[in-house]
């Protein structure tokens, strides 16, 4: 039987230069990376090139997780909500020229006037992801939606949201299942019980339940043995990536003897 496969978020060296992360690439017990494209490490052609030639030295498989600073695919304002899916679009073409396995991008964020509109983020959301569904399909590029947590003031922190949106768009976006922030909505399991046949890959990360602190997988309330037992049962074979800050190395080694 196929077992998922461990691999780990470059997020933790966002604060480095993006030179010395693609050195990191090859010392990581792992050969499934997912490059952030965002911040200080967004990818160009140069940086492209790179990242290809070290896939090529290394065998890596990639995915890439989309920007999402200052990106809110649900905006009111229509030129704001423009420049975000032009970011977004470009982010796409990138994922398609490194060969990227994925792309994980997040959903809308509510405004301090989204009470004025009930609703329209909802829809514009929906319209954003129309889009950005059709340019993946001509990139041949595979999508996938990220949980965030409601405390943040983000659509899509739970199952019925994304029933919702599937029903209103009608497409197979792929859930990314970020365990960090379902453990503060209380929806790890409802996603597994409910969506597992959605789920297309996952974020590990740790935290207390009050704040999305993205510690090693030891470090929280999440229960990694019930999780992964969970996995097992609905026999997932995709990708678990380590999202922690502190202890990636020992986060991988953790989730590779769980998943044994």
């Amino acid at each position: 039987m196929s077992k998922a496969k461990v691999g780990v978020s470059m997020l933790y060296c966002l604060g480095e230069s993006f030179n010395r992360m693609v050195k990191r690439l090859g010392t990581m017990d792992t050969k499934y990376i997912e490059i952030l494209d965002d911040g200080t490490h967004d990818l160009n052609k140069t940086r492209i090139t790179q990242l290809k030639e070290a896939a090529k030295s290394h065998s890596l498989t990639y995915s890439v997780h989309a920007p999402f600073a200052d990106i809110n695919i649900g905006s009111p304002i229509k030129p704001l909500l423009n420049a975000s899916l032009k970011r977004l679009k470009q982010s796409l073409n990138n994922a398609s020229a490194i060969d990227a396995k994925l792309w994980v991008f997040h959903p809308a964020q509510r405004t301090g006037i989204s009470q004025f509109y009930p609703d329209a983020d909802f829809k514009y959301m929906c319209r954003s992801i129309e889009q950005l569904y059709g340019q993946a399909e001509e990139l041949g590029v595979n999508i996938a939606l990220e949980n965030l947590p409601g405390k943040y003031w983000f659509l899509m922190s739970t199952p019925e949201e994304f029933r919702r949106m599937y029903k209103e768009t009608n497409l197979p976006v792929g859930i990314t299942l970020d365990l960090g922030h379902a453990n503060l909505e209380g929806q790890i399991q409802p996603f597994i019980n409910e969506l597992a046949d959605k789920i297309v890959h996952i974020h590990a990360s740790n935290n207390d339940g009050s704040d999305d602190q993205h510690n090693g997988v030891d470090d929280g309330n999440i229960d990694y043995v019930q999780f992964t037992t969970s996995l097992k049962k609905i026999g997932y074979d995709k990708t678990i990536v380590v999202e922690s800050i502190p202890n990636v190395s020992h986060s991988i080694a953790r989730l590779k003897h769980l998943l044994v």
